[in-house]
């Protein structure tokens, strides 16, 4: 496991962000709630690849370069509010 915040905490907070940013776009994707389907198809696909990146970082990945991806922290995000949106939206015009 390459998870060890005493040696390079930036690396680990990296993986465990990755980690909870596909745990959350892959939760949106399954529970849908008034998401379309393209909607719902991006986040399964950006969860399954953020989370397959921070088990690739975290188990595999043996040293050398990485990619820091910010937008894996921005996109659940985004999503999440879209998703309240969509939810809240639906709500109001019932």
């Amino acid at each position: 496991m390459n998870i060890d915040f005493s040696a390079d905490a930036t690396f680990s907070w990296y993986v465990v962000g990755l980690l909870l940013s596909g745990v959350v776009m892959l939760g949106l994707a399954g529970i849908g709630a008034g998401q379309g389907a393209g909607q719902r198809a991006l986040s399964a696909v950006a969860g399954a690849g953020f989370l397959g990146y921070a088990v690739y970082l975290g188990f595999i990945f043996e040293g050398g370069d990485y990619f820091m991806f910010f937008y894996a922290f921005i996109l659940p995000v985004l999503m999440v509010f879209k998703f309240l949106g969509a939810v809240f939206g639906k709500r109001e015009s019932a």
